[in-house]
């Protein structure tokens, strides 16, 4: 099985559970550089299939130079966005996604967009996030708690729905869709139990600071991630700080779907 990127675990147990399985073509929205892809390319075997697709090219080719370093010869990246057409990429059994609709101007209207890929009972499931009820600590963690609202500043900064966790549900339901299950995760750190903070923050610095949210100085990536673990250590405390929701649907059997 394909290595699980940070995170994934939520995503992959979300997934198995919705009923992603052998045989399956599923469509991975706003795929990126393809981490939810291959978990579902491993769940559909052989036997299915998975396509990929983002509006992001540079990201797409990377997920396609990732798959051919797995030797995943059911996974195919397609350039597509979510506010334009997406006939021709015919129907699919399932309509999977990460962090996507929470950067969607009219939610609703996208699922809905997505439902009409699904086929008759096809499966809509999704991995949100909701950063309007973390970090939460019991005692003093304000490096922590800084580094957490660079993030949440940032993506607000994007025009993110940040509580596009708690309102899957009703995002789906308006869509025409049956839900089935919603759940939350929260991401919990202790003084043993660490969460890459720092990595994450890396890895999105050039929006921090493109959206001005923090300077490079204050960030000071090169030792943010001692800090933060003297932090963790001196404190000795249980800290939250994110919450992972995941929700899957379904569409009706008799609904028509696409088939372009």
């Amino acid at each position: 099985m394909n290595k699980v990127a940070i995170g994934g675990e939520f995503t992959l147990r979300l997934l198995r559970d919705a009923g992603i399985g052998q045989g399956m073509r599923a469509l991975d929205v706003g795929c990126g550089t393809g981490d939810v892809s291959f978990l579902v390319a491993d769940l559909v075997g052989a036997g299915g299939e998975v396509v990929g697709i983002d509006r992001n090219g540079r990201a797409l080719e990377a997920a396609s130079a990732r798959a051919d370093e797995l030797g995943l010869a059911n996974v195919t990246f397609v350039e597509a966005d979510l506010a334009g057409s997406l006939n021709g990429i015919g129907a699919f059994d399932a309509v999977v996604g990460r962090r996507v609709l929470m950067y969607q101007p009219d939610t609703v209207e996208t699922v809905r967009k997505l439902a009409h890929r699904l086929q008759p009972g096809g499966l809509m499931v999704f991995h949100e996030h909701d950063t309007t009820m973390v970090p939460v600590c019991r005692q003093a963690m304000p490096l922590h708690f800084k580094v957490q609202g660079w993030l949440r500043e940032m993506v607000a900064r994007e025009s993110a729905d940040l509580s596009m966790g708690l309102n899957l549900h009703g995002v789906l339901t308006q869509a025409g869709l049956s839900v089935e299950h919603v759940r939350a995760e929260a991401i919990v750190q202790t003084p043993t139990q660490t969460y890459p903070l720092a990595d994450i923050v890396k890895a999105v610095l050039p929006r921090i600071l493109e959206h001005d949210v923090a300077n490079s100085a204050e960030v000071d990536i090169d030792t943010l991630e001692q800090r933060l673990q003297q932090e963790r250590l001196s404190v000795g405390a249980t800290y939250i700080g994110d919450m992972m929701f995941g929700a899957w649907a379904r569409k009706a059997a008799s609904a028509e779907g696409g088939n372009d």
